[in-house]
């Protein structure tokens, strides 16, 4: 079982940057593919960005490409998503989740409880 907990949210001004992280527990985290995903305000949830299990592969969603950038460390058992350019339209709670599949599809077996990402114009 894999424990995900998210931090580094907050409140941004357009244009700025945010480094979001996810901490997981379990000595079988390198096994995992890793997830972003993001829920706005009335909104569903959609993928943002995924990496590998080695980190040799990653994906984006077309709204994160250019802008984010999702990374990982094994050793600590860690992922990040690095968010530059920030817009408004950005805001939105931000999930880790860990899957044995690479995906950008929303079934992803671990979820962690979010982080808040709010962006002012």
């Amino acid at each position: 079982q894999v424990q995900l907990v998210e931090s580094g949210g907050g409140l941004v001004q357009a244009g700025g940057s945010l480094r979001l992280s996810c901490a997981a527990s379990g000595r079988t985290f390198r096994s995992y593919a890793m997830g972003w995903f993001r829920q706005g305000p009335g909104k569903e949830r959609e993928f943002v960005a995924a990496i590998s299990w080695s980190g040799g592969n990653t994906y984006y969603s077309d709204s994160a490409k250019g802008r984010f950038t999702i990374f990982r460390d094994n050793a600590k058992n860690s992922v990040h998503l690095q968010m530059n350019s920030l817009k408004p339209e950005d805001t939105a709670v931000y999930y880790c989740a860990a899957d044995r599949r690479f995906s950008d599809y929303p079934n992803y077996e671990y979820w962690g409880q979010g982080t808040q990402v709010t962006v002012s114009s």
